[in-house]
């Protein structure tokens, strides 16, 4: 089954974007980054930064509006059964250098796993003056690291930030 990738959230003070490589199916059925349960990429964000977790999306994405994190994927679109990562097969990548060029902001960006890093490294070169941080994943697929080993590894992206 192909699949398609969300529009990149893109606040106007973007200082770092993070790449995941491709929705889930649950994400893909709401219409909504990291839509999971289970998914703990929203758990984490706002964690960082000290607020508590709204139900609804809107108020999710305006936490990245406020702070400057840009997100979207990898794949634009690839053929992929189910959720996994590692089923990802024919894809086809977002225009991440032509996002980099419009936002001169963006001085970092995090891989969500080492997925998103090696399809990112397979289509594109690295750019002088952004650094790059490839984070443990956020998907409940990752069950080697828990919830304080994430966030111990995701601070990274509030001292970048600070």
């Amino acid at each position: 089954m192909i699949k398609k990738s969300f529009d990149a959230i893109v606040p106007a003070n973007s200082k770092v974007l993070i790449l995941g490589s491709l929705p889930g199916d649950r994400s893909l059925a709401e219409q909504q980054y990291y839509a999971h349960p289970q998914n703990r990429f929203w758990k984490l964000i706002f964690h960082l930064f000290e607020e508590d977790l709204p139900t609804d999306y809107p108020a999710r994405l305006a936490l990245l509006h406020r702070h400057g994190i840009a997100l979207w994927d990898v794949c634009q679109t690839a053929f992929r059964k189910g959720s996994m990562d590692l089923d990802i097969l024919q894809e086809v990548p977002n225009p991440i250098p032509q996002l980099l060029e419009t936002q001169p902001g963006i001085q970092a960006i995090f891989f969500n796993g080492q997925k998103a890093e090696k399809l990112f490294d397979k289509y594109f070169q690295r750019s002088e003056g952004i650094s790059y941080y490839t984070l443990p994943s956020s998907s409940p697929a990752n069950a080697s690291f828990n919830q304080d080993r994430l966030l111990e590894r995701w601070k990274t992206i509030h001292a970048v930030l600070t």
